[in-house]
């Protein structure tokens, strides 16, 4: 990675793009091609949900594999499709951290520094406020004008489909809840992880790909990148569990060991799990260095920041 390149700068654009149109998009405002505008109770609790915290890592790196893939000159005609594919991609997690706070499932009172949407709106408004942004994140990636291709329509909705459903998120959140107190293999909890936390994350580098045209070779790598930070994602969030407060983590610290979940600390312990992400981190690298692309910076240093981050 340049030494002259900085990621504090390149995100600071980029994320308040993000957040400009999260804000626009998630509101009461009628929805194209309906007469009337949605519930003020309901969206109220979509914006709590979505807007205003959060590391936005999913958008950011739809937006960087996006750069990746487009030389400078073609970014602007694939701009749009890269931007709601970023919104798009957060509205899935925002969805899916508001079902999973729930008390059916991991009972937590705490997300991005303030109380959960069921603690602030009740269970049943949480509920509704998930499903709501689920489909709200699909209607982005299929404007009723001609900004977006309609092919690429079709590949960002497979993609973010096949990443957040039963291969992928919900089957891992699935596998996750049927596991608590549950000894598991190493190779069991990859697989969990990489499709509770892994698949959502790689899936975001392949939709801000496939708004650009990249060659197979440079698909394959970019897949290769994805699946290395997502499980890496998800073995740094275990060593934050035991080594950061809550305060710094924004969420419960110690909730899984609390709740007798298996962790990669408790399989593999706390230095050896180090070792792993970094040894990830390696691997999202070596992938980039095999993609042939001439701009994967921002890629390089979301994965450093990945592997490297405190909270």
């Amino acid at each position: 990675m340049s030494a002259l390149f900085d990621l504090n700068t390149w995100s600071h654009t980029r994320l308040a793009e993000v957040e400009a149109a999260l804000g626009a998009w998630v509101t009461a405002d009628a929805p194209q091609g309906v007469d009337h505008g949605a519930p003020a109770e309901l969206v109220d609790a979509m914006r709590y949900a979505v807007l205003d915290g959060g590391k936005r890592l999913r958008p950011l790196l739809v937006l960087a594999a996006h750069e990746a893939v487009c030389p400078l000159r073609e970014r602007a005609a694939t701009y749009t499709a890269a931007l709601r594919a970023a919104c798009a991609v957060e509205l899935i997690h925002a969805y899916s951290l508001v079902h999973d706070d729930m008390p059916c499932m991991d009972n937590d009172v705490l997300r991005r520094g303030k109380p959960t949407v069921h603690v602030q709106f009740g269970e049943a408004s949480a509920l509704l406020a998930g499903d709501a942004l689920q489909a709200l994140a699909f209607e982005l990636l299929t404007p009723l004008d001609d900004s977006v291709a309609p092919a690429t329509q079709a590949r960002l909705c497979g993609l973010l489909a096949r990443a957040a459903g039963s291969a992928g998120m919900a089957g891992g959140q699935a596998i996750d809840l049927a596991s608590v107190g549950m000894p598991l293999s190493e190779s069991q909890l990859r697989e969990m992880h990489e499709l509770k936390t892994g698949a959502l994350l790689q899936g975001s580098v392949l939709m801000g790909a496939c708004c650009g045209a990249p060659g197979p070779a440079a698909l394959a790598a970019l897949e290769n990148y994805g699946a290395a930070i997502g499980l890496a994602f998800q073995v740094v969030d275990d060593i934050l569990d035991v080594t950061a407060d809550s305060a710094t983590l924004g969420k419960t610290a110690g909730k899984d060991a609390d709740n007798d979940k298996p962790t990669y600390v408790s399989l593999m312990g706390l230095d050896a799990s180090q070792a792993y992400a970094q040894a990830l981190l390696s691997q999202a690298c070596t992938a980039l260095d095999a993609s042939g692309l001439p701009d994967t910076q921002a890629l390089r240093a979301l994965a450093d920041m990945v592997v490297n981050r405190a909270c």
